[in-house]
Formats: C-alpha cells, structure tokens, sequence
C-alpha cells in the first residue's frame, strides 16, 4: 500500500512538473523522436539547449492528465507513440526552429503538434512557423530597415550643404 502511494505521489510531482512548463512557455512542440541514433540525439539536445529549449520525454498519459482542461488539452490528440517534448519560455519559435534543421539534417523524426503562444497547431503549421527568424533576427532586420532610410536621406542632406558651400566659394 505505501508503495502504491509512493508511485501516485512520484507521478503526481512529473504531473506537476508537465503543467508548470505548459503555462510558463510560450511555446511547445511534440514530436516523435524515433530513428535518431544517440549521437544524433545528444547533437540535437545540445542545440536546443544553446536555443535556451527544454527537451524532454514524458510519457503520453502523464502529459494528457497535465494539460486536461486546459488551454493545451488540443494535444492531447497527438500523443500516440513515442513523443517527446520542446519548450521555449521567451522565443515562441525556437523549439520549431531547432527540431526542424535536426529533422531536415537527420532525415528522420516528424513533428506531431504543438503550442506556440496559447494557439494550437498542428504538424503542418508547426513546419510552417519553423521557417520564422528568431527574434533577435527579426529585430535586426527591423533596424536595418529603419536605419537604412535615415543613412540615406542624411547622405542626401550632407550633399546638399556641401554643394551649397562650393557655390557660395
């Protein structure tokens, strides 16, 4: 009896553990991470871990009992076979990102699903939003654009001034 309540205790803290992840993140990827050898796996946890992503396998019915009735309950729908999970808590895409050149690279594994910034997606529109830039390279290019037409009209100005000055001479 008190090795059962010691299992349901064990359970209940990854169950615990699964819900906290699902609400802090902004976003969480499911896919079947079967045909990898473990060198290709240990490569591909080491770039999501440099992504600042959470990759871990949990087993399907304790990721079903955490999100039940909830806003992720939508994956429950996927969780058949083997599945593993990828976290981002500040970049919505790096999950989908990472797991999709180690997918493309390894030419094995699929996604399943996944929850990017509350919505439910599925493994089609996961491909989808792999192909996003990450934030920093969106906000790069932003200040490019910004920039580049202040560079410019400055250029202009300085032209201006300086032909200016060689009619006054």
């Amino acid at each position: 009896m008190a090795e059962m309540k010691q299992a349901y205790i064990e359970k209940q803290a990854i169950i615990d553990e699964i819900k906290d992840k699902f609400e802090r993140a902004e976003s969480a990827v499911v896919i079947d991470y079967m045909g990898i050898t473990v060198e290709q796996a240990d490569a591909m946890r080491k770039k999501l871990r440099e992504a600042d992503v959470d990759y871990t396998v949990y087993k399907n019915t304790l990721v079903k009992r955490a999100i039940e009735g909830t806003d992720y309950a939508p994956l429950a729908e996927v969780l058949e076979g083997p599945s593993a999970f990828a976290f981002s808590f500040d970049d919505a895409t790096a999950p989908a990102r990472v797991l999709n050149d180690s997918i493309k690279e390894f030419k094995k594994m699929e996604f399943k699903g996944g929850i990017v910034e509350g919505e439910y997606y599925d493994k089609d529109a996961i491909v989808q939003i792999a192909s996003i830039p990450s934030r920093d390279v969106l906000i790069s290019k932003f200040m490019g654009s910004i920039q580049s037409p202040i560079s410019s009209f400055a250029r202009v100005i300085k032209q201006i001034a300086e032909a200016k000055e060689g009619a006054e001479a």
